[in-house]
Order: C-alpha cells, then structure tokens, then sequence
C-alpha cells in the first residue's frame, strides 16, 4: 500500500516504515513484481570517477524514461563533473550540469535492481551487491584519456556520448520485453 499510495520509495525507506529487514523488503518487493505489480526500477550506472561515462548514462536514461525509472550514477571514488562531458551532451539537447560526481553508497546498492557498470576498474571494484540485484557490465574506453587537438579530443567524446545512447536505448528495450514476459 505504501509503494502504491507514494508512487516510489526505495528499499531503505519501506524498511523504516515497516521495521523489517532489507531481504524481507526485497524478497516481498519480488514478490509483488512477480504478481503484476507495477514498480520502479531503479539503475545505477557505476564508473571509476563518476565524471564521463556514467553522468552520461545517467543523463541518457533520465531522458528516455522521464519519471518513470529511479535512475542514479556514483563512482568507486568521486572525481568531479567532466566539463566536456557536460558540453557534449548538451549539443544532444541533455543538460547533465545538475548531476553530481558522487562515491558509491550502500543505500545506492541496496536501492538498485540494476548495477551497470561502464569501465573495467568499475567491475573489477565493484562492491559486494544485494542479493537479487543485477548486473551488466559496459567495457567502454575513458573518453577523458583522449589526446590531440581539442577537436579530436571532443570527437571521442562524442562517439562515446553516442554509444553509450545506444546502449542505455537497448537496455531499456530488454527491461521493457522482460517486464512484459513476466
């Protein structure tokens, strides 16, 4: 009733409320998506700095699912916001430039049902996850290690903002058939 009556609330909010465990939470949040019940899913797209690739991620996924999913991005460390990742995506019509370059929380795991993680050091480091929650590894090359003219650095930056909106696109085309084979 709770998650129909405030249309989103995480894991660790229904478990104070409810003063049960996280596993008791997530197996009865199982539980009810397996019943047909409409809930949200929430992504996290993790990276080394949280400041290219997984802004990107973020801000792709935002834009292709409005409200609709709980999408969030962190990093193993905090490196800050990339400006050229900023600007590119901006000429894509995305304004990440509210984001924030944050380190990975235990609340941030606990609340996903989807980690993605968009570089090797991200999954090599990833921490220890929930039980039931899922993740997808994207081996994408660091943009911001790009040299040369500051053309050529920008046009790296594009093909990775490119890539990663097609993968975020096929991702949520996967998640939308599994929700309706279920």
């Amino acid at each position: 009733m709770l998650q129909l009556q405030a249309g989103k609330l995480c894991v660790c909010e229904l478990t104070h409320a409810l003063d049960l465990s996280q596993p008791n939470i997530s197996r009865q949040l199982t539980h009810l998506r397996e019943g047909g019940l409409p809930l949200t899913m929430n992504i996290l797209f993790l990276c080394t700095g949280n400041s290219c690739r997984s802004q990107m991620a973020e801000g792709w996924a935002r834009h292709f699912t409005g409200s609709a999913f709980g999408i969030q991005s962190a990093g193993i460390e905090a490196h800050g916001m990339n400006p050229r990742a900023i600007s590119i995506m901006q000429e894509a019509g995305i304004d990440i430039s509210g984001q924030a370059s944050t380190r990975v929380t235990l609340t941030m795991l606990e609340q996903a049902d989807l980690v993605v993680t968009v570089c090797g050091h991200a999954d090599e480091h990833c921490p220890e996850l929930p039980p039931g929650t899922r993740k997808v590894h994207w081996p994408l090359n660091d943009p911001a290690r790009a040299t040369g003219t500051e053309e050529e650095i920008l046009r790296v930056f594009r093909a990775c903002r490119d890539d990663i909106r097609e993968r975020v696109k096929r991702l949520l085309e996967e998640l939308l058939q599994q929700t309706q084979q279920q």
